[in-house]
């Protein structure tokens, strides 16, 4: 049976992303980030749109691609710094992936719109954008957010739950609601959403 356009560019990212070198020390199959990432965001997106368009499947798993090659401390250290860092790589990942599209026969209509996708447009009035948006928070939240809490500061990390929390949707609030979180976290939550 032969290969969709889909199945081939999804097989396409992640053998991209199974270059990375860094491997993720609490998987068990000892996977690299990038790819263990992708599958993240296709899983979840799974769960909170099952009948997601191709476009959208295709940012999903590709949203992190090749994303070890443009390290953060390649950018300075500061807020700008970070702005800058974040916006090269919304394009960064948006040509990654187009590339591959086209590689799987993808029309350029179908590149554009998965370009669209990955680079953020029309968050809050874009559907699928902000399915993208709920689905990267959620993935954070359920696989990273823990660790990220323990190196950051009160005031600090109440104030990045409020922005991540500001960015979701209802449906992705609902989701985030369900996650079994440990207690310490639990009550972080519960103070930066307090007023909400």
């Amino acid at each position: 049976m032969s290969e969709t356009r889909l199945e081939a560019v999804l097989r396409l990212i992640d053998a991209a992303n199974a270059l990375d070198p860094n491997i993720d020390s609490l998987d068990a199959g000892g996977r690299p980030e990038a790819l263990l990432y992708g599958q993240r965001m296709s899983a979840w997106l799974e769960k909170v749109c099952p009948e997601a368009s191709e476009p959208l499947q295709i940012a999903a798993r590709g949203q992190h691609i090749r994303r070890w090659e443009v390290p953060r401390d390649s950018y300075p250290a500061t807020r700008e710094g970070y702005l800058k860092w974040r916006t090269y790589l919304y394009g960064f990942h948006a040509d990654c992936v187009a590339e591959l599209m086209l590689e799987a026969g993808y029309p350029e209509p179908a590149i554009d719109r998965v370009k669209w996708l990955l680079k953020k447009r029309g968050m809050k009035t874009d559907a699928e954008v902000q399915i993208l948006e709920d689905v990267i928070c959620l993935v954070f939240l359920e696989n990273y957010f823990a660790d990220f809490a323990a190196k950051q500061d009160g005031e600090k990390l109440l104030n990045i739950v409020r922005k991540t929390w500001a960015k979701m949707s209802e449906r992705g609030h609902a989701f985030a609601l369900q996650l079994p979180f440990p207690k310490s976290i639990h009550d972080v939550l519960t103070q930066a959403l307090a007023g909400a």
